[in-house]
């Protein structure tokens, strides 16, 4: 990924005087500072942000810069990325599966805080980290609906294995608490309050007093539809409330998504229009749109013209490829784009922070997404 050169008012204001022929991403620093801080002010607890929704140095420095004081991370190359950055913030390792390799270097750079699914997992840390001043969450699975894709098929156990991994915890001398993720792109309320009321009863069955609770990532972005993130800290609040009573633990959240999607517009090119109104675009699957196969469309299009004009008329449903040589490069349903598309134009996707640059691939030789820092998102 490169690095912006300079900084331009708008995404707009690039497009029309520099014409990319290379996808762009643009990156807000003030919608990231601002989401952060609505975040801080609204979560009942410590807001961590999961690195692996986009690592990219400025993202790190601006959450910083924000207030954000922990993060997530998922390996040693995250721990390393992060560490040189910061030798003092807070680093939790919540992916629950390390080998003994990658938990020595975890030990060598200060992580704070592990996840376990596992007594095998549970054995792994024992032997290997010291347990004075050091948190282990015990990471739990519910059938529990509303996300795109759950989490609980690969990671987590259930409540009753739950209760004899955080006796074992507590046992060792770690400091135990609980931790679950809901499921990618969640915007239901009440899948945090089945898990939060499912913590207090493993908690009560174990004897074990919790110190925090990690009411996980799954923070849904706009994808359509701006989920009210207002509605889902208030329940997890009373949530915790009713069922911890006097003994509530402190609570965690880890947003990637929700946290950076909004601080980046993504704009792509059209290199070519069929007689069957397909689009060819200058990017896709193998691109900036890989986790769209997974989770659906994001339908935040605009259309302009190289001058920064909006393409005028009405819309079509429009069948749209990526460059590669591959015929599964295209995106998974037909988009709403006007008839009056012309070669040239800019297709500009809003709110594609999260995941854009961190599963591109570099199939066929595409897949170079430069970023242009922005004063203002909008246009």
């Amino acid at each position: 990924m490169s690095r912006p050169l300079s900084i331009w008012p708008t995404a707009l204001t690039h497009l029309k005087n520099e014409h990319p022929e290379q996808p762009v991403l643009y990156f807000s620093p003030e919608v990231l500072q601002q989401t952060a801080r609505d975040f801080l002010a609204g979560f009942d607890g410590m807001v961590t942000y999961a690195i692996k929704s986009n690592d990219d140095r400025a993202v790190i420095e601006n959450l910083l810069a924000a207030g954000v004081s922990g993060f997530d991370v998922a390996s040693p190359v995250e721990i390393r990325k992060m560490r040189s950055i910061s030798a003092t913030v807070d680093l939790h390792y919540n992916n629950p599966v390390r080998s003994p390799a990658e938990i020595r270097e975890a030990v060598s750079m200060g992580v704070c805080s592990y996840s376990v699914d596992g007594l095998s997992e549970l054995a792994k840390l024992i032997d290997l980290v010291p347990p004075a001043g050091i948190e282990v969450a015990v990471r739990m699975r519910l059938p529990v609906e509303g996300a795109a894709y759950d989490f609980g098929s690969k990671f987590g156990e259930d409540p009753e294995g739950c209760v004899t991994l955080l006796k074992a915890v507590a046992a060792a001398g770690f400091i135990p608490s609980m931790t679950f993720h809901p499921g990618t792109q969640c915007a239901d309320p009440a899948a945090w309050t089945a898990y939060i009321q499912t913590c207090a009863d493993v908690a009560r069955e174990a004897g074990v007093r919790l110190a925090r609770l990690n009411v996980g990532g799954g923070f849904a972005s706009n994808r359509g539809v701006a989920p009210d993130l207002g509605a889902i800290f208030d329940a997890i609040h009373h949530s915790v409330v009713e069922a911890f009573g006097e003994d509530a633990p402190g609570l965690v959240c880890e947003p990637g998504r929700a946290l950076v999607a909004e601080a980046f517009t993504f704009a792509t090119r059209v290199k070519a229009l069929r007689e069957c109104d397909s689009v060819f675009i200058n990017d896709g699957i193998y691109g900036g749109f890989a986790e769209f196969m997974l989770i659906g469309m994001l339908d935040r299009v605009t259309s302009v013209r190289p001058d920064g004009t909006p393409v005028p008329g009405p819309l079509m449903e429009r069948i749209v490829y990526g460059p590669t040589c591959d015929s599964m490069d295209r995106l998974p349903e037909p988009l709403p784009l006007p008839k009056a598309l012309e070669e040239g134009d800019y297709l500009i996707f809003e709110g594609m922070g999260a995941y854009c640059t961190a599963t591109v691939t570099r199939f066929n030789g595409y897949g170079d997404l430069q970023v242009i820092t922005v004063q203002s998102a909008g246009g």
